[in-house]
């Protein structure tokens, strides 16, 4: 349990936020939401200790761990990937030492009948209950089924972690968080690290993780799918609601009409009361009836009206000019780089004038890389590839708040690229974008992660265009400000590629996806969502079709009906095998339950148990429980899956 009683912070005497309280439960799943700025990743960093608080106090339970991923890593591992993951298991590498030495104690003593030798034996008991229930057994097992998770290959588990870029080195990080199963688990933007099939990966681990988790992400789906909680930091308060996050838009809407109605309903009775105040005054008549009004208007409690930041960026795309039918062709076309060349082969791809396609599929099949050679940075190593007449490209590069000028103020970087008209426009267009005059004279190294992003895009309104590119530009913008930019995409007239794995943002936005996958572009008709459902058939289909042996092309060998006849036999036999071990797990798992219900409640009721209490027999008993409870839930989960 996490306790936090009227924390404060504040930077240069501003407070970020004042005397905020509230308690988070062993099991909660938080989701952090507010504007960039509100405070979000702060109160992540002082619930991790590593920031102090202004004034306040904040409690952990003793003996809960906390694992933290932050927004941005911080130094490169001189070890493989494997190594680093591994790195998580300290405390299991810890125990098997100290299991070790007693083991060899015990040993080499033959003081059978010793306290000491009684100590010891109860010593290595212990260690061997909490070994197994942190995973000792099953270190190898776990650390490729969450490598796997975050996407990367088994060949890729034994290379460096230096050879991968920050965002793969981020999902190691996270990976380690999730093999060490700390209490509580603190994560900053997870998601800007993932592409879509990680990102429903992690939504299925947290979302049964046995622990508190508290995250900042700006995913809609995400928070939805993980989150039972959510708490909004808004100038500097915060609003708790014991929701997810679209029930709580709702929830916040109703609240705010329901005080917006009880506050005018008591002005006008205040009004009343107030007129009738005024008007008998100095009437000795009324004297009494005046006093008891004052006093009434005294004693009332005021209903006031939560304030929210209701700020959000306004904008809309200048219009595209005309180009031809065709906006960019491709023919046999074949990318990559001189330290990995081959990474997309023989790819032919059309791209009409209005059409609107997204870009989706693991982080590295060649995403960005089609980008660059369409924008004209990355020549193709065969192929071809143009683009059509007079089409002029608007580009929104993956890192491209990063490729801004540190050292340029917010105005200078605005005022270096804009020409004619535009330029007595620049304050007005930076203040569409939220900067105000203080804001657009602070210099760029000093602006928060949306700052960027905001700066990038407003970039993007200096000039028209009639096809826009934009590689991951929801990364680091927030709800607000990605419904803007979503928005003004719905209304931009010309031709769009956008490279996302943001699912609520890109829905409704494209008519056509095309998965990067082994080398090659694959298109789906329809949005993100017909593309996932279409995939997880697709998925399904595989699972069923797992045991029968392909009949393979025109030339190879059909498999015989015989053949066919024995495998339909053998199928249905592990299928009765399945689901006669899925009943017997039933049956032991509600006895399991029994018994830990039983022993709850004799930990509960001490009287009678002293003896078995004291002597920590009983909470033995209670651990091992719960254990093979979750081993045997484990069993199920996977059979039931098949």
């Amino acid at each position: 349990m996490i306790q936090i009683n009227k924390l404060s912070v504040n930077f240069t005497g501003d407070y970020l936020f004042k005397d905020i309280s509230f308690v988070v439960g062993d099991k909660d799943r938080i989701g952090l939401v507010g504007h960039n700025g509100a405070g979000k990743s702060t109160l992540l960093k002082i619930i991790h200790r590593d920031l102090e608080p202004a004034s306040g106090m904040m409690v952990i339970t003793s003996g809960h761990r906390v694992g933290y991923l932050p927004q941005e890593l911080a130094g490169n591992s001189p070890l493989t990937v494997w190594d680093e993951a591994v790195s998580a298991f300290s405390e299991i590498k810890d125990m098997e030492r100290k299991m070790q030495r007693i083991s060899t104690e015990l040993a080499e003593r033959t003081d059978y009948e010793s306290e000491g030798y009684a100590q010891l034996t109860q010593q290595l008991s212990d260690l061997n209950d909490r070994y197994n229930h942190l995973g000792g057994n099953t270190i190898e097992a776990d650390t490729e089924k969450v490598l796997a998770g975050m996407g990367f290959l088994r060949e890729e588990f034994h290379l460096p972690m230096s050879s991968f870029s920050n965002g793969w080195q981020m999902r190691v990080c996270l990976a380690k968080i999730l093999l060490q199963k700390p209490e509580i688990i603190l994560l900053d933007e997870p998601t800007n690290h993932l592409d879509i099939e990680s990102i429903q990966w992690l939504e299925d681990y947290l979302a049964n993780y046995d622990g508190c988790v508290i995250l900042v992400s700006h995913d809609r789906a995400f928070l939805d799918r993980v989150t039972n909680r959510t708490i909004e930091i808004t100038l500097g308060n915060i609003q708790d609601y014991k929701c997810s996050y679209s029930q709580y838009v709702e929830q916040r809407l109703e609240r705010i009409e329901s005080q917006q109605s009880a506050y005018e309903n008591q002005q006008q009775q205040i009004a009343q009361i107030e007129r009738f105040i005024e008007r008998f005054r100095y009437k000795a008549t009324k004297a009494r009836q005046v006093q008891s009004r004052i006093k009434m208007l005294e004693k009332m409690d005021r209903i006031a009206v939560d304030e929210y930041d209701n700020s959000s960026i306004s904008f809309k795309f200048p219009p595209a000019p005309h180009s031809g039918l065709v906006v960019v062709e491709s023919k046999n076309l074949s990318l990559g780089y001189d330290t990995k060349p081959g990474v997309l082969k023989g790819v032919d791809f059309r791209l009409e004038r209005g059409e609107r396609v997204a870009f989706v599929g693991r982080n590295g099949e060649g995403k960005s890389t089609m980008v660059k050679a369409i924008v004209g940075s990355l020549p193709p190593e065969s192929g071809e590839l143009q683009l059509g007449y007079q089409v002029v490209v608007g580009y929104y590069a993956q890192n491209q708040a990063q490729l801004l000028n540190p050292d340029k103020t917010v105005f200078e970087t605005i005022d270096d690229v804009a020409v004619g008209d535009i330029r007595p426009k620049i304050r007005t267009i930076l203040g569409s974008f939220l900067f105000d005059t203080e804001d657009t004279e602070k210099k760029v190294r000093v602006l928060s992660g949306g700052e960027k992003a905001r700066l990038a895009l407003a970039k993007l309104l200096l000039s028209p265009f009639n096809l826009l590119i934009l590689d991951e530009p929801t990364n680091h913008l927030d709800m607000p400000s990605k419904d803007v930019l979503k928005n003004a995409l719905l209304q931009y007239e010309g031709s769009l590629i956008l490279v996302s794995h943001d699912r609520d943002f890109l829905q409704g936005l494209t008519s056509k996806v095309y998965e990067f996958k082994n080398h090659q572009m694959h298109a789906f008709t329809g949005d993100v969502y017909d593309f996932l459902a279409q995939r997880k058939m697709e998925t399904l289909n595989e699972l069923q079709s797992r045991n029968v042996t392909s009949t393979g092309t025109a030339g190879e060998k059909a498999v015989s009906g015989k053949e066919q006849w024995e495998q339909k036999k053998q199928r249905e036999a592990d299928d009765r095998k399945r689901k006669n071990r899925l009943r017997k797990l039933e049956d032991e798992l509600e006895l399991l339950q029994r018994l830990l219900a039983d022993t709850e409640e004799k930990l509960a009721n001490p009287e009678g148990n002293t003896e078995a209490i004291a002597s920590g027999e009983l909470y033995k008993a209670y651990e091992s429980i719960k254990a093979q409870i979750e081993e045997k839930e484990m069993e199920w989960l996977e059979l039931s899956e098949v």
